[in-house]
Order: structure tokens, then C-alpha cells, then sequence
């Protein structure tokens, strides 16, 4: 019997073509080159951008890079117990983190992980890291005030649940402590807040949970820490990490505050893995995506309609500058997507203003529609009075004889600077914010000497806490100064005025 070539050929050719039992080789590659926190894995030809991927030693990575061969990723854990010639695993799932109210009063890493000692945290139910901000549809626009306890902030640039506030300044000018004394003043204002350290000091981030701690902030407050000695993947991944886990309160209905701390140490961290990933470098050495990098981030922030649950995160994103230069890359980026930002300038902070706000830099966009209206009342022309004695108290250094109108607008903007004057973890309530500014802009101080502002405005409120209560107590519940009220304040002022004459 003859065998024919041809015949075991096409037979050959039909049982590959009907054989059906596939071998998937698109979840299983190897680790090609491993260093400095990233991967590079063959294979995987059916992986995702942002999928997790199982290394050994349970070490996950985040797919980062989607190349013709192999795909890069960055490592969430110690690279050196990870080796070429290594399996990796696909998991098919993209990275989440753990939320809901389990997490509050606690400190996690970037991954949802407990590192405050204080056991696990107890909850099931995870978050995407990274998701579609709300649509325009889904959204509505900043009408409540979220009370930071800063005179100068609620009075000159007011933030509003829901907005976007950047606050930008030179290292060592009091940036973190206005998002701290912004946290500590959420007590018993129904917002619940997250803190996320990004590149600080582990004893920095400790420092800051004790601070909370003692004003019994901790309570409805989380901390979301990846500090300078971690991997450049775990500071990439915490801001995001953080949004999770406000959307999870956003998404029933309650308000939250969020503070990225900085985002500056968050770009250096991008870059750091964009160039180990081969990314061709832009602008200043970062690369051409790096807007994207913050405005995907910043954009998840908004306040929801009612139809929506009526929910809400407000983002206090830091920036860093340097020598004040807030047209560098990165500052100006960030300052493009917020609604407004607080400068704080090196010069005022070391002549003794603190906050050290910049009122003619300073700015914020949802403006009015996050005021209260008895702010309103007190505080519309603080910015052009301030503005007016900057410009005057330059012109006064060339001239020794000043007229009666320059020497007025000069002793208002003293008595206005010393009562914009707040020390750190002592955030003001509404009334109090109030009665300073009343007394300012009604001109009770401008007669004092500078360095006695404070101590005289403190003794007024003291004095009014006992004879205006019920004024004063208006003003906490009506949100406005009526006749009636301001009939009060005036009296009562007017009774202690007379009283420290005699004195």
C-alpha cells in the first residue's frame, strides 16, 4: 500500500484546524529585566493599562506601558525579590482599594493597607482607583460653604463644597498646617475628611496624626500615607487611592474634604517612573502627559446633583514653588484645573503675617456662591482695602509728611492685617470670624497701636460672648446679619469701647 504525502498532510491540517483545546499562553509571561521598581514582562499579549499583575513573593504590579512585545510595569513591593526569568500572572482585575467607614481614624498605605498598628480594617467592599470623573450632567454647581476656620481664607478667597482650591507657596510657609486647621475645623460640620501624604517624612505624617488626635479630628478623618522612603509607584498610586475612597462617601451623599499633600512630590514620582519606562521626556524633563496626570485626579472632585445623592469632595491639592515662581510647569498645570488659589509668599510669613496669604494673588473662583451672607456683609471690600495699603504703606516709605486720608487707609490696613492674624490649630467658628471682621470694617480698631489689635478684638469677643449672646448665636444660625443683630453687635461694642476708656 502506497502512503501518499499529500493525503496525511490535509489530514494532519483538518485535526489542527478542528482541534479545540486552546492553550492560553496571554496570562502567563516572564519578567525580562527588573530594576529601580519596574518591570519588564514578555508575553501578556492580553493585558490591560492599569491591570494588576501577581508576581512572585505576592508582589503586585500596575500595568503601565502596552509595548509590540512585552508590556512594563511598575512594582507595588520590593523589586529585589523579583528576578528575570520570573512568572508573572495576570489577574484579569484592575487595581482597587478598600473603603467605607471602616477606614476612619485609621492611617493605610497607598494600597488600603492598616500601618498604624491598630489591627485590620474591616470591610469587604473595594473601589477602582481609577474612574471616569462625574459628567457635567451629574453635576451641580458650588452653592454651600465648607468653613475652614481661617479668617483670611473665608473672608478673601471662600471655598465651597465641592470646589477645587489650590493652595501653592514656597516650602516652610504654612501650607499644610491651613489644610490641618481646615481638617480640625470639619468637627461637627457633617464633612468627613482625608489627608494623603505624599513624599513627607514618616515622622512628619506621625506628627500630623497626633495633631488630629489631641483635636479629636482623628475620628472622622483618614490618613492616606506614602511617605518619602517608599517606592516612586506607591507616592504615584496614593493620591488616587485617596479619591477612591471619597467617592465611595460621595456616592451616598455626604460631603467630604480631601487634601493632597503635595502634588509636586506626587509629578516627581510620575516622572521618576516615565523615564525608567522610557517615556520620552517634555517640559522640563517631565513628560508630555503630566496635565493628564493631575486632571484626572483633581477633576473627580465636584459637587453632585440632588438627583445624584447631592454628595460632594472638595480637593485642597499643595503645591510646592520654588523661589516663588508660580510659572514653573507643575504650578501652573495644577492652577489651570482648580477654582482658585491660596499663594502664601516667604516674605509675609517671615514678617510675622500668618496665614501668609497674598490677598492680590490669591483668588477664588466659585467666589460669593461659597459665602455665608453675613461673610458677605463684613468682608466685600477687605481686598480692595488691603490692595489699597499695600500701595499706599510702598508710596508712604518716600514721604515723611503723610495727609489725614493716606495715614487712615494705612491704620486700616494695619487694624485689617492683625485681625487676618490667626495662630496654627485654633480655627475660628463662624461668629467669631464675624465679630473681628465687623469690628474692623467698621473702623473700632483703627485708632489702636498694631501690636495691641489682637489682644483688644479678643477682649471685645470675650466681652460679647457675655453680653451679645443671643447676636452672636444669630449669626451662627441665620448665616446673615439682620437690623436687629447688628443693633446688638453695635451696642455691645460700643458699651466696651467705653468700658477700656475708662480702664
Amino acid at each position: 500500500m502506497k502512503i501518499n504525502a499529500n493525503e496525511i498532510s490535509a489530514l494532519i491540517k483538518e485535526q489542527i484546524k478542528n482541534y479545540n483545546h486552546e492553550i492560553d499562553s496571554s496570562d502567563v509571561g516572564t519578567v525580562v529585566t527588573v530594576g529601580d521598581g519596574i518591570a519588564l514582562v514578555y508575553g501578556l499579549s492580553q493585558a490591560m493599562l492599569g491591570e494588576l499583575l501577581l508576581f512572585p513573593n505576592d508582589i503586585y504590579g500596575l500595568v503601565m506601558n502596552l509595548e509590540a512585545d512585552h508590556v512594563g510595569a511598575v512594582l507595588l513591593g520590593d523589586d529585589s525579590l523579583i528576578k528575570e526569568g520570573d512568572e508573572v500572572k495576570r489577574t484579569k482585575r484592575v487595581m482597587e482599594v478598600p473603603v467605607g467607614d471602616a477606614l476612619l481614624g485609621r492611617v493605610v498605605n497607598a494600597l488600603g493597607q492598616p500601618i498604624d498598628g491598630l489591627g485590620p480594617i474591616e470591610t469587604k467592599k473595594l473601589r477602582p482607583i481609577e474612574v471616569i470623573a462625574p459628567g457635567v450632567i451629574t453635576r451641580k454647581s458650588v452653592d454651600t460653604p465648607l468653613q475652614t476656620g481661617i479668617t483670611a481664607i473665608d473672608a478673601i478667597t471662600p471655598i465651597g463644597r465641592g470646589q477645587r482650591e489650590l493652595i501653592i507657596g514656597d516650602r516652610q510657609t504654612g501650607k499644610t498646617a491651613i489644610a490641618i486647621d481646615t481638617i480640625i475645623n470639619q468637627k461637627d460640620q457633617n464633612v468627613l475628611c482625608i489627608y494623603v501624604a505624599i513624599g513627607q517624612k514618616n515622622s512628619t505624617v506621625a506628627q500630623i496624626v497626633d495633631k488630629l488626635k489631641s483635636h479629636d479630628a482623628l475620628s472622622y478623618t483618614l490618613v492616606v500615607s506614602a511617605t518619602a522612603s517608599e517606592p516612586a509607584p506607591m507616592l504615584y498610586v496614593a493620591p488616587y487611592a485617596g479619591v477612591a475612597m471619597a467617592e465611595e462617601w460621595m456616592s451616598q451623599g455626604k460631603d467630604v474634604l480631601i487634601v493632597y499633600d503635595d502634588l509636586s512630590k506626587h509629578a516627581v514620582s510620575y516622572r521618576t517612573l516615565s523615564l525608567l519606562l522610557k517615556r520620552s521626556p517634555g517640559r522640563e524633563a517631565y513628560p508630555g502627559d503630566v496635565f493628564y496626570l493631575h486632571s484626572r485626579l483633581l477633576e473627580r472632585a465636584c459637587k453632585l446633583d440632588d438627583k445624584y445623592g447631592g454628595g460632594s469632595i472638595t480637593a485642597l491639592p499643595i503645591v510646592e514653588t520654588q523661589s516663588g515662581d508660580i510659572s514653573a510647569y507643575i504650578p501652573t498645570n495644577v492652577i489651570s484645573i482648580t477654582d482658585g488659589q491660596i499663594f502664601l509668599v516667604t516674605d509675609l510669613f517671615n514678617a510675622g503675617q500668618r496665614p501668609a496669604i497674598d490677598a492680590g494673588l490669591s483668588v477664588s473662583r466659585v467666589g460669593g456662591a461659597a459665602q455665608t451672607k453675613a461673610m458677605k456683609q463684613v468682608a466685600r471690600s477687605i481686598k480692595i482695602d488691603i490692595a489699597s495699603y499695600n500701595e499706599m504703606k510702598s508710596f508712604a516709605q518716600f514721604g515723611s509728611d503723610l495727609d489725614a486720608s493716606t495715614l487712615a487707609i494705612l491704620n486700616h490696613g494695619d487694624a485689617l492685617n492683625e485681625v487676618l492674624k490667626q495662630t496654627q490649630y485654633h480655627p475660628y467658628s463662624l461668629d467669631k470670624e464675624i465679630f473681628y471682621l465687623f469690628m474692623a470694617k467698621n473702623k473700632y480698631l483703627d485708632s489702636l497701636k498694631k501690636d495691641k489689635v489682637s489682644e483688644y478684638v479678643a477682649k471685645a469677643y470675650e466681652y460679647a460672648t457675655n453680653n451679645a449672646k443671643e447676636a452672636l448665636k444669630a449669626i451662627n444660625n441665620e448665616k446673615e446679619i439682620s437690623d436687629k443683630t447688628e443693633k446688638a453687635l453695635t451696642e455691645c461694642i460700643n458699651k466696651f469701647v467705653e468700658i477700656s476708656k475708662e480702664e
